[in-house]
């Protein structure tokens, strides 16, 4: 019997999506050959806070993945990982991360658990620090569900795309031509 192709999961704050996260998703897509891709819009993530409101946000994360193949968007309540990976209980499922997120992993509601539920495909990009991401893979029980694969950097921040629009630079080499519209529809992240 023939398995299912892998569902890849790429979760975040997403304020705003850009351009990383589409080469992300289109990089894991291809690396693990995935038959859908479930982006998931943290409602009031637990480990930083938002400018945007979650409804803003999933328009945006809309506008951002609606035309990759293959990809849905909902917005996830659980303010945790493990919470909304229990509730969800995938099979074959990937969770996207970058090495960053790898690299704070154990900082996370139980990692171990997490593990237990979704395999972990993790972005490197070249001059990341192996060290780091070798000291988190020691530790972790199922080492063995964490598979590294190479991304091209581009170095683009949420933060820095939400400043240039505050100071009325503009974001277009940034975000995708979809996002750029709504953020200036919705009249986000303008200073005052």
């Amino acid at each position: 019997m023939a398995v299912a192709p892998a569902l890849g999961i790429l979760g975040g704050a997403f304020d705003p999506p850009h351009n990383g996260h589409l080469a992300l998703a289109r990089a894991a897509t291809d690396r693990f050959r995935l038959g859908r891709l479930l982006v998931t819009v943290v409602a009031a993530p637990g480990h930083k806070g938002v400018v945007a409101g979650a409804p803003a946000r999933l328009e945006l994360a809309c506008a951002a993945f609606g035309e990759l193949p293959g990809a849905e968007v909902e917005l996830d309540p659980h303010a945790r990982t493990v919470d909304a990976l229990a509730e969800l209980r995938p099979e074959n499922a990937i969770f996207l991360v970058g090495a960053d997120e790898l690299a704070s992993f154990l900082d996370w509601k139980e990692p171990d658990r997490i593990l237990d539920l979704v395999r972990l495909g993790v972005a490197t990009r070249p001059g990341f620090p192996h060290e780091r991401l070798d000291a988190v893979l020691q530790v972790l029980q199922r080492p063995d569900r964490v598979e590294l694969f190479a991304l091209d950097p581009l170095p683009i921040s949420s933060s820095e795309i939400r400043d240039r629009v505050a100071a009325g630079e503009p974001i277009d080499e940034l975000v995708p031509p979809r996002v750029a519209a709504e953020i200036a529809r919705l009249g986000l992240y303008r200073a005052g």
